[in-house]
C-alpha cells in the first residue's frame, strides 16, 4: 500500500503536493491538548494532523480546512478510511471561513516560503508559499477564531520565526511554547514549533529542545517518546 501507515491509521498522499513529512507529524503529536474540546486544522492537505489529533483526543470535534480540490479529495479519502468518521472537513479560503463556534485548539503547518524561488506546480506553490495565505493572515484569522484560553499551534522554519512572531504581535498573540528542532546536536535547529495563546498576562517563555537523531544516526529516545503512538517501529 503506498503513503505512510501509522499504527492506528493510513494516509495516502499521491494527490497532494506536499507529502507525509516530520513538519507535520511532530506538530501533531506535540500540540497542546490541554482543556482543549474543539480543535481546527487549517490547510489539512492529506489530513494527517487533525487524524492525529483525533487519535489522541477521540472526544475532540475537530474541523479541517483545505483550499486545494485535490488535497481536501484526499483528506477525505484517508479520514473516510480511518477510525474516525466525524472529523468535519471543509473546503475553500480559510480567511472566507466562518463558524458560530471558537476553537480551543487550533493547528497549521502553514505555507512559508516567502522569498525563495516559486515552483512551476501550481500546486506545490500554493502548499508552500505565503502568496496565498500570508502570516499576517493566518495570525489573524486564527486570532479571531480562538478561544478565549484557546491554543494556536504551528510548526515553522526558524528562518520565518521573526517574520511570524511579528505576524502573530500584531494579532495580539503570544507565543508561549517554543520548541527547536534539531536533525542531530552537530546540525543548528532546521525547525521551531509555536504554541501562541491570547492571554497577555506576564508569563515565562517555555523553550524546549528536541534532537531527532542521536549519534548513531538512529531516531533518538526523546524522538521516539514523542512519536511513539504513532510510529509503526516505536
Amino acid at each position: 500500500m503506498s503513503g505512510f501507515t501509522f499504527k492506528q491509521f493510513h494516509i495516502n498522499h499521491d494527490k497532494c503536493a506536499m507529502k507525509v513529512g516530520t513538519d507535520g507529524i511532530l506538530l501533531g503529536a506535540w500540540a497542546t491538548l490541554e482543556g482543549a474540546n474543539t480543535a481546527l486544522d487549517i490547510g489539512t492537505g492529506t489530513g494527517l494532523i487533525a487524524l492525529m489529533l483525533k487519535q489522541r483526543a477521540p472526544s475532540l470535534v475537530i474541523t479541517a480546512v483545505e483550499i486545494d480540490n485535490d488535497a481536501f479529495l484526499q483528506a477525505k479519502e484517508n479520514i473516510s478510511d480511518s477510525p474516525w468518521q466525524d472529523l468535519n472537513l471543509w473546503q475553500g479560503d480559510i480567511n472566507e471561513f466562518q463558524a458560530n463556534t471558537v476553537f480551543d485548539l487550533i493547528v497549521s503547518n502553514p505555507p512559508f516560503f516567502n522569498d525563495s524561488l516559486k515552483s512551476e506546480n501550481a500546486q506545490r506553490m500554493t502548499a508552500r508559499h505565503t502568496d496565498a495565505l500570508s502570516f499576517d493572515s493566518l495570525c489573524a484569522k486564527a486570532a479571531s477564531l480562538l478561544s478565549e484560553k484557546g491554543w494556536f499551534c504551528v510548526v515553522l522554519p526558524t528562518t520565518e520565526l521573526s517574520r511570524f512572531e511579528s505576524a502573530a504581535n500584531n494579532a495580539n498573540l503570544t507565543v508561549i511554547k517554543k520548541l527547536w528542532v534539531f536533525t542531530s546536536k552537530k546540525k543548528a535547529a532546521k525547525r521551531v514549533l509555536l504554541c501562541l495563546s491570547h492571554n497577555d498576562e506576564l508569563q515565562t517563555l517555555v523553550e524546549e529542545n528536541l534532537v531527532i537523531h542521536d549519534e548513531g544516526g538512529e531516531y533518538s529516545t526523546a524522538f521516539k517518546a514523542l512519536c511513539r503512538d504513532f510510529y509503526l517501529n516505536f
